[in-house]
């Protein structure tokens, strides 16, 4: 963080718009500006396409000798597979709502960074191929055909789009520009182009179940010594059941909630709860990850990475999945999950709270509740004691994460939970919030340190919403249910409004849980003292009591 510029720098250096057409305008691919390769080895371990060592800073991309075809005759088969792909070529009449709604494009200043022109990018391709005014006139009618420069084009602004939707939000025919960068970078893939940051998680994923690699003998030594610290903070140690059969219920969270700082102490928040619920639960060390970095690499790779989460559901003989807070994995499940796995497994029912009795019909097809809906059912039907005052320390905003909010509608439910374990909540701008929310800038698999600049650029609009219920408000604390926010916000509130710490809603839940037989809190889970927490006084000698003074009451 030292080196980047500071906010006001780097808010003034924006630079202006090019003097030329944007087909004539080519990106330069300096330190900072891209991501760094994926590996050649990476890509072989997954099977992928044409894998080669390549470095995007130099002219030659060693892409195969038969590129162009590879490229064409994928493009033509997206365009056969996904309906959806086809409309979205077709229907767009470049009406530029979308334009300033991207914060990329509002961090950059780029006009490529526009959703419109970035999907245009594509089209353009599209357009030359597919379209008889393409064929005929060619590049008066922004038609162009492959060549280098369009496949360097293609992977500059491919990871500058972090699929958040917000665009799509906006646009008069619902065109999702999240789904055209998808496909952009599915066809990138097809010549050997990925990034490390994405492509080692999903090696990662294949092998162990997880993104970060953690053996099963390895994930469930940090389950235990979580719960470990659980103890120390509570005087009760939590259970955690491994692949129990028979369980009521499979509970999947993303990895980084097992391993990352802050994401730990949101999974310390779900150990506490689940015990004073007694919940019949199990984790799982095979599907240990329900994040899903295959959706920012190709379908099928979405596809085969979430198959482990019905497939452990059915071989442990589970009623249903509850999933812990993250993003991408709640969008893969929402939109995607019936037509990548399903149907459900015969042995699932609709889920049905144990507590409560509430049944979520909302999870009828998938069979799986997210957490948030859960513990706000049950603070709804008052069956959780909870103490706000323990959070009183902090003034908190909440930060909605684009694939909850806008891929699932998940906008009240934890806003509720906060607002029953938290005293002092301040709500960020009606147009950075809910549907309309900003992104972290750094989602899609682009939370990596190489683009640090630029992901606080595209933080911007994020970050401008933060400072100001920072200064209006008093705000120092952003909670989020993504665990990918939990990650790349830290360093965005660090640059943008110091002093504002980021948590998961469960940590929040987990510090002003009342539970059966705990130890007088002192500390919250970060094992910090908690404010205001009257010491308990000596216990008087009989020579100091009143009686034996002669002092009546």
């Amino acid at each position: 963080m030292a080196k980047l510029p500071t906010p006001q720098m780097l808010v003034a250096s924006r630079p202006a718009f090019p003097d030329k057409s944007w087909l004539d305008t080519k990106p330069e691919f300096m330190p900072g500006s891209f991501c760094y390769p994926a590996k050649k080895e990476t890509m072989e371990l997954l099977h992928m396409p044409n894998p080669h060592e390549w470095d995007p800073a130099a002219e030659d991309w060693n892409l195969p000798e038969n590129w162009e075809k590879i490229l064409c005759d994928a493009f033509a088969d997206r365009l056969e597979k996904h309906r959806s792909l086809k409309l979205f070529m077709d229907i767009c009449v470049r009406c530029g709502a979308c334009a300033d709604k991207c914060h990329f494009f509002l961090g950059t200043n780029d006009p490529k960074n526009m959703p419109v022109l970035r999907a245009e990018l594509l089209r353009s391709l599209y357009r030359r191929d597919y379209t008889m005014l393409g064929k005929i006139l060619g590049k008066k009618v922004g038609a162009r055909g492959w060549d280098m420069s369009v496949v360097k084009e293609l992977f500059y602004y491919a990871y500058q789009c972090t699929e958040c939707r917000r665009c799509s939000l906006y646009c008069p025919y619902g065109i999702d520009t999240a789904e055209i960068t998808m496909i952009v970078r599915e066809l990138l893939h097809e010549v050997g182009l990925g990034i490390h940051w994405i492509m080692d998680p999903v090696k990662n994923c294949s092998f162990t179940g997880n993104h970060l690699g953690i053996q099963p003998h390895s994930f469930v030594e940090i389950v235990e010594m979580l719960a470990d610290d659980c103890e120390t903070v509570t005087g009760i140690r939590p259970k955690t059941p491994f692949n129990k059969k028979n369980a009521e219920i499979l509970f999947i969270t993303p990895s980084g909630d097992v391993f990352a700082d802050p994401g730990i102490y949101t999974f310390m928040g779900y150990l506490l709860l689940f015990h004073e619920l007694d919940l019949d639960y199990t984790l799982s060390t095979y599907a240990s990850e329900g994040g899903n970095f295959g959706s920012f690499t190709s379908f099928n790779m979405a596809k085969k990475l979430n198959a482990k989460m019905y497939a452990e559901a059915e071989r442990l003989n589970v009623k249903w999945l509850l999933g812990g807070e993250c993003g991408h994995m709640w969008r893969v499940i929402n939109q995607y999950m019936d037509t990548y796995n399903g149907p459900a497994p015969a042995n699932m029912e609709i889920p049905v709270s144990p507590i409560t009795g509430t049944v979520f019909s909302n999870a009828t097809s998938t069979k799986m509740v997210h957490i948030a809906e859960f513990t706000a059912d049950l603070i709804y039907h008052n069956k959780l004691k909870l103490d706000p005052s323990r959070n009183d320390h902090l003034v908190t905003t909440f930060h909605d994460s684009c694939n909850p909010a806008r891929g699932m509608g998940l906008l009240d439910e934890p806003r509720y939970v906060l607002k029953h374990v938290c005293n002092n909540f301040v709500e960020m701008p009606e147009n950075t919030i809910r549907e309309q929310t900003f992104c972290c800038g750094a989602g899609s698999g682009l939370n990596t340190e190489e683009i640090m600049e630029l992901r606080m650029r595209s933080g911007m609009p994020r970050g401008n919403a933060l400072r100001y219920v920072q200064q209006k408000g008093g705000v120092n604390h952003m909670a989020c249910v993504c665990a990918i926010d939990r990650a790349t916000l830290p360093p965005l509130a660090d640059y943008w409004a110091p002093g504002v710490s980021v948590s998961g809603l469960h940590e929040l839940v987990g510090n002003a849980l009342v539970m059966k037989g705990e130890i007088k809190r002192t500390m919250d889970l970060r094992q910090e003292e908690l404010p205001n927490v009257a010491e308990d006084e000596p216990e008087e000698s009989p020579a100091d009591a009143p009686e034996a003074q002669g002092e009546g009451r």
